[in-house]
């Protein structure tokens, strides 16, 4: 299992690097497979990285769970790999105030303008 975090406006990408019971270095048959089995993160996966994918945080602080799965049989059989990654997601803080100004305009109490005083 792979725990990684980020905020609620981030997202990670995941690489995995198929290793035999030994330790060395394995290949998979086809790209990764990947499901979200809880919470409301996403994943993408671009087809020219089939052995990465990005895991997408939610809107919402908490966790998502991914399940990552590939063939390991490069023949035509089939026997399934599979890992999870959970994915914990806190909520972006504020950076700066984002201040604007608007357009000045008379204070309270300000004595009226000389024009204004003739009439």
């Amino acid at each position: 299992m792979l725990n990684i975090a980020c905020t609620n406006e981030e997202q990670v990408p995941v690489t995995a690097t198929p290793l035999t019971a030994s330790g060395r270095p394995a290949q998979v048959d086809g790209p990764l497979r990947i499901t979200v089995q809880a919470g409301t993160g996403t994943f993408t996966q671009d087809p020219a990285t089939p052995l990465v994918f990005k895991a997408v945080s939610g809107d919402e602080p908490g966790e998502t769970t991914y399940l990552v799965e590939a063939d390991a049989d490069l023949g035509a059989g089939t026997v399934l790999i599979q890992d999870t990654v959970v994915l914990a997601v806190g909520g972006a803080m504020a950076a700066s105030f984002g201040l604007a100004a608007g357009a000045a305009e008379p204070k309270p109490g300000a004595p009226l303008s000389a024009r204004n005083r003739r009439r």
